[in-house]
């Protein structure tokens, strides 16, 4: 596993579109948080990275399936996937080991925005004044979103040897599950009588629960639960070739 783990990131930083990917998420980042004045903090009267974690989750729903769509796909497409059956390593560790590595990269590319947090803390006054308990909350809820998506990333890219495919079936997934079941909620015949249990079923909802600083329980075991199912899945997809 430590083995696919390392060439899944050493593959992704030795081509220019790793670079583009994270550098065009910390370039969106900035604009919204400090160019763009219906979100710049710079109008607002008091210190806040809110921008910052509003919007990171609608960026998350195309940068993590950029990260994620070649990792199956690339393999399924050069038949580098038979060969790397052959190893000495189960579908498990294979699954694993391509799951970390792309839950690293998305990390890598959240490192840089913590000098958004400086900066918002300097800018604060006095200087400090900012809650950093609900942001520490907002960016475990970050990190749990990225965990849920680039699962999600991972079973689109096991189903299919095309990346664009696999790319624009994850962002479609990504959406369904984080905005659907709110635009669900919304129908008539749900209004009023079971639409606050369907929005349990988005990740949106759970996403902001999280990001409010407190860590339930149920919040995480959603989180986990989508990450399991979803890696269950994509290793139902690669044992198709063993039928």
């Amino acid at each position: 596993m430590r083995s696919i783990f390392l060439k899944e990131v050493n593959a992704f930083f030795s081509s220019l579109i790793g670079y583009i990917v994270i550098g065009t998420f910390l370039v969106l980042l900035g604009l919204v948080m400090f160019v763009f004045p219906d979100t710049s903090v710079l109008e607002y009267e008091y210190a806040s990275l809110n921008q910052l974690f509003d919007i990171a989750p609608l960026i998350f729903m195309f940068l993590i399936p950029a990260i994620t769509m070649r990792s199956f796909a690339e393999e399924y497409q050069s038949g580098t996937m038979e060969l790397l059956a052959t190893r000495p390593v189960s579908d498990w560790h294979i699954i694993f080991g391509k799951y970390l590595a792309s839950l690293l990269l998305v990390a890598f590319a959240l490192l840089p925005t913590l000098l958004y947090y400086y900066t918002i803390y300097q800018l604060g006054e006095p200087v400090g004044n900012l809650d950093s308990g609900a942001i520490a909350g907002s960016y475990i809820g970050l990190f749990f979103l990225a965990g849920a998506f680039v699962a999600i990333g991972l079973f689109s890219s096991s189903i299919t040897s095309n990346q664009i495919v696999a790319f624009v079936l994850a962002t479609f997934l990504c959406f369904l599950l984080y905005y659907g079941f709110n635009y669900f909620s919304r129908l008539p015949i749900l209004v009023g009588k079971s639409d606050d249990v369907v929005q349990m079923f988005g990740i949106d909802y759970h996403y902001r629960s999280v990001s409010r600083g407190l860590l339930d329980s149920r919040d995480l075991v959603y989180f986990l639960s989508v990450v399991a199912l979803f890696l269950m899945t994509t290793l139902v997809s690669l044992e198709r070739r063993k039928w």
